[in-house]
């Protein structure tokens, strides 16, 4: 069978469903690959790279179309487009089967097969052909480069002989793919993040990424997204209300605002009202990645950079995957190799569609004729429930030493406990073992104490405690060729040399490499 991708024809859109790496992919599967001649460029794929892959480049959509049984695309299907639907053939893109439900209806009297890409249930197992998160991926970090190209000021605070310049701080509204993104994209540049999102069980996972997460003074239940297949759901008003106040408070003091918050099948909500965007400093940024949708921010305009009357810059854009089209199309083309693999399981170029398989059939929105929107519940649930993380409760000065005091007494109480054990092994030992026996055996055992309370005893922070392991074993060995040295014997002495240089250049080779590890996680 044949599989084909047309050239979009959404204004703008610069992305292709097929690249020449992922069309090997799919000649792997059995499958003959087209290409509408084109398709790429605005990718920077050329028709020669699909040439060189095995792919024939059709000279035009209709023929296309006509020629392929599965039809890869990125957006939905224009009208066109779904006229050219047949019984039979199937076609893979993002659909929004929930807002075009009459483009739904149309597919469905095509008889033809629709497979949404959007709707991939967000499993283990299906991670791999979600695009979703692939393009949310994209669209959050550049959401943080187009704040950063529209914000007059570093992300990451600077002292200078020009003086001193403060860190932006940046707040991540929503913690999806997009979110996740964003925050792990500003605090690398070094900005302070805070981020807030209805699901409590993602608190663990921003600051995780260094970032703050914003607690609410609300008693009630937040929103489970184990229970909502990871997706956030509509917030009671009083929750709403709760989340309002608390931006209100934050406005004031936020450099730039990136809002990524979407309900499945519904329009974005609006959690940055007017009011919070005359309260912010002029020269703020509003990145509003829900614009296509309506848009989080009270003021976005789709498609649009506005600047307010206080100097605030809102940015809503509704492209953003697009303006990194070759990233977004190899991201997207490997998604949709991958669903095509799970459709051919016998790789003989014949796709089956199993409609019991929890990840084709939460994808399909038409099948045979009929609508299979809204799919059934996966048997899996997206997110493992969680209890939310408390926060640790900071110690007081006494009780910090009160706890200091403690350890240290336990401490020397093992310590005792291990001297007083040594000592009397030694004497049982020494009644028995002849005088040479116990030279060595006194050197044994004073070595590795020793040897292993000077190493370990050094901050963990300074070495891995992998490390602080075998620098121990090589404290030990040093300690001991040390008091060998001075043997009557001269292979016992030399052995001794070799001892102390293999275990020094440890050593010092292990604290060498932990100060490189640790050099990776500092701020320039």
């Amino acid at each position: 069978m044949k599989i084909g991708s047309p050239k979009e024809l959404f204004a703008g859109e610069a992305r292709v469903a097929m690249t020449p790496d992922s069309a090997q992919q799919l000649q792997k599967l059995g499958y003959d690959c087209l290409i509408e001649t084109g398709a790429g460029l605005a990718a920077g794929f050329t028709d020669d790279a699909y040439r060189a892959a095995g792919v024939t480049v059709v000279e035009s959509a209709a023929a296309l179309w006509d020629e392929a049984d599965i039809i890869a695309k990125v957006r939905p299907p224009e009208t066109a487009e779904a006229e050219r639907l047949k019984a039979g053939k199937t076609l893979i893109s993002f659909f929004y089967p929930a807002q075009n439900k009459e483009l739904l209806e149309f597919c469905k009297g095509k008889d033809a097969n629709v497979i949404a890409m959007d709707m991939v249930p967000r499993i283990s197992r299906a991670q791999k052909m979600d695009a979703l998160s692939s393009m949310a991926n994209i669209a959050g970090y550049r959401a943080v480069i187009e704040a950063g190209n529209n914000f007059g000021r570093f992300f990451t605070g600077q002292i200078t002989a020009a003086g001193k310049v403060p860190p932006a701080k940046v707040l991540v509204v929503g913690a999806g793919v997009a979110g996740l993104a964003a925050i792990g994209t500003a605090t690398s540049l070094g900005a302070i993040t805070y981020a807030f999102d209805v699901r409590p069980e993602v608190a663990e996972q921003i600051e995780s990424m260094g970032a703050e997460f914003v607690y609410l003074d609300f008693k009630g239940q937040q929103q489970d997204g184990a229970a909502t297949g990871g997706y956030a759901a509509p917030s009671s008003p009083e929750f709403r209300e709760a989340q309002l106040k608390k931006f209100r408070e934050l406005a004031p003091q936020i450099d730039i605002v990136i809002t990524t918050a979407l309900i499945p099948g519904r329009d974005a909500p609006v959690l940055w009202t007017a009011d919070m965007v005359e309260a912010m400093k002029p020269g703020s940024v509003i990145v509003d990645l829900a614009a296509e949708r309506g848009g989080n921010c009270e003021l976005t305009k789709p498609d649009e950079k506005i600047v307010t009357p206080n100097g605030v810059t809102i940015v809503g854009y509704t492209d953003f995957p697009s303006r990194m089209a070759a990233q977004s199309s190899t991201l997207y083309a490997t998604n949709i190799r991958h669903m095509m693999t799970d459709l051919t399981p016998a790789k003989d170029g014949k796709p089956v569609h199993n409609m019991e398989d929890d990840v084709i059939r939460g994808a399909t929105v038409t099948f045979e004729g009929a609508i299979t929107f809204p799919p059934p519940p996966p048997k899996v649930a997206a997110i493992a429930a969680q209890k939310p993380k408390e926060k640790a409760k900071e110690l007081t000065p006494e009780e910090k030493r009160a706890k200091e005091a403690a350890a240290f007494k336990a401490q020397t109480q093992s310590q005792l406990m291990l001297l007083g054990v040594g000592t009397v092994l030694m004497l049982i030992v020494g009644a028995y073992a002849p005088v040479s026996f116990m030279s060595h055996f006194i050197v044994f055992a004073l070595a590795c104490f020793v040897g292993f309370q000077v190493i370990w005893n050094v901050s963990h922070s300074l070495h891995t405690p992998l490390m602080a392991v075998t620098n121990a074993i090589s404290g030990i060995i040093v300690l001991g060729a040390l008091l060998q040295i001075g043997s009557s014997s001269w292979l016992v002495t030399f052995l001794a040399m070799i001892s102390v240089l293999i275990a020094s250049i440890n050593i010092v080779g292990g604290f060498l490499v932990t100060r490189r590890m640790l050099a990776m996680f500092q701020k320039s």
